[in-house]
């Protein structure tokens, strides 16, 4: 996986970019990015297991507008990287632990490039104000810059955290286990909790309802 480090440091940065500043071409949805992610550490089924567990925290929230949201691409990457290699289900939990403290701090990084932008507009704002074309570029392009700069430290340090989790990390048979039931029991209640909470009420709610049964009966007939 140390060989893997270099391209998955670069697919970190370029999910954490998909977020806001660049694409947003699904890439850094976490099923997407943990999905490589794993195919990079060698594992696809770790990098999938990882990415579809957040992808069920990530359903209890909508990244639109200003709205606060966790960086789950640079985060599922990490997971993935803590993950790979571990046999079965036992890589799980502590996966999901690095990969939800990543995101989290992701989080606070685009508030704080957010608000460095939002500063820079302020400065240039006669330039923005004519419709100066260079001035325009200029504040773009540091934007772009910022957010680069943010989710390369970010996937950095959530590949450091991998490692050190990976090399140290002191945890039985039966406490894998248990992290692993603990972490997969939390993505399901978030993600029925959001979903109840946006399917909202009335015919949505039952058609939600409906959905569920419908997936349940499928799944039990295979």
């Amino acid at each position: 996986m140390i060989g893997a480090l270099p391209w998955l440091l670069l697919w970190g940065t370029i999910a954490g970019l998909d977020l806001a500043t660049v694409g947003q071409v699904m890439v850094g949805r976490p099923m997407v990015s943990g999905i490589v992610a794993g195919i990079l550490a060698g594992d696809p089924a770790a990098g999938a297991l990882v990415g579809i567990t957040l992808e069920l925290f990530a359903l209890d929230l909508l990244p639109v507008g200003g709205a606060r949201y966790p960086d789950y691409g640079p985060a599922a990457v990490a997971g993935a990287a803590t993950a790979a290699g571990a046999p079965g289900l036992l890589g799980l939990g502590p996966a999901i632990a690095v990969a939800l403290v990543v995101g989290y701090v992701g989080e606070v990084t685009v508030q704080m490039v957010r608000r460095m932008n939002s500063t820079d507009v302020q400065r240039r704002r006669a330039e923005l104000d004519a419709g100066d074309p260079a001035g325009i570029r200029r504040v773009q392009w540091r934007g772009i810059a910022r957010d680069t700069i943010r989710a390369l430290a970010v996937t950095l340090a959530g590949l450091a955290l991998a490692v050190a989790v990976r090399r140290w990390l002191p945890l039985s048979l039966r406490g894998a286990v248990l992290v692993a039931t603990v972490a997969v029991g939390a993505a399901v209640a978030v993600a029925v909790t959001g979903a109840l909470r946006l399917g909202g009420r009335g015919p949505a709610r039952a058609w939600l309802v409906a959905g569920i049964v419908g997936g349940i009966v499928w799944v039990a007939l295979q």
